[in-house]
């Protein structure tokens, strides 16, 4: 009676046991692993260029052309491009400005990419030697492949392609350099007021 009892009770305390084992088991069972935080977006870089027709925004591709775009961010910290008018203006190809090279401002290298030379594409016109890049840059009105590989593509407009569009549709005195190369120049000045650079998530 004893033994049977003795049995009994060592069932009984195996199964308290193990009950005890599943109740201090179970809440890790039950619990919902913790969502992993989505990371925040990368921040990137952009110049706003307000204009007399209207804002333009173009983000800026440091890791493709980091010294042009150091260049630029440079000028446009110094406040070179207030007031500079976009005098080529040549509808179906680009817009450009800059200083046509006279105020002796340093020049960057070629750092051409695969960033291709589509609407809005932002480039960095150059003399016909290499790495003569500096002050003058461009924006593409239409895709322009034969320029691609040829010159250094930095940044792509992402707002206002109304406005780089209305710029292209201006009133022009046409104008052909050597090799019929045109810089038409638009009968109404278009001036650019402001340029500045944001961080944008």
């Amino acid at each position: 009676m004893k033994r049977a009892l003795a049995t009994v009770t060592a069932i009984i305390a195996a199964i308290v046991a193990v009950l005890l084992l599943t109740v201090a088991v179970l809440p890790l069972w039950s619990q919902t692993p913790e969502a992993t935080p989505e990371k925040p977006p990368s921040a990137v870089e952009v110049c706003v260029l307000e204009t007399s027709l209207g804002t333009m925004v173009f983000r800026l591709f440091e890791k493709d052309a980091p010294e042009t775009v150091a260049n630029f961010r440079k000028l446009v910290q110094e406040g070179f491009y207030d007031g500079k008018p976009f005098y080529r203006v040549v509808q179906g190809h680009v817009i450009q400005t800059g200083d046509g090279g006279e105020s002796g401002r340093p020049t960057v290298k070629d750092e051409f990419n695969s960033n291709l030379h589509v609407a809005g594409a932002v480039g960095l016109a150059h003399g016909s030697e290499p790495n003569s890049g500096g002050t003058e840059i461009y924006i593409c009105l239409a895709p322009r492949p034969h320029l691609d590989g040829r010159f250094t593509v930095f940044g792509q407009v992402i707002e206002g392609m109304d406005v780089l569009e209305k710029i292209g549709s201006v009133p022009v005195n046409e104008r052909f350099l050597e090799g019929g190369v045109a810089f038409h120049e638009p009968k109404e000045p278009v001036i650019i007021r402001k340029a500045r650079l944001e961080t944008r998530p």
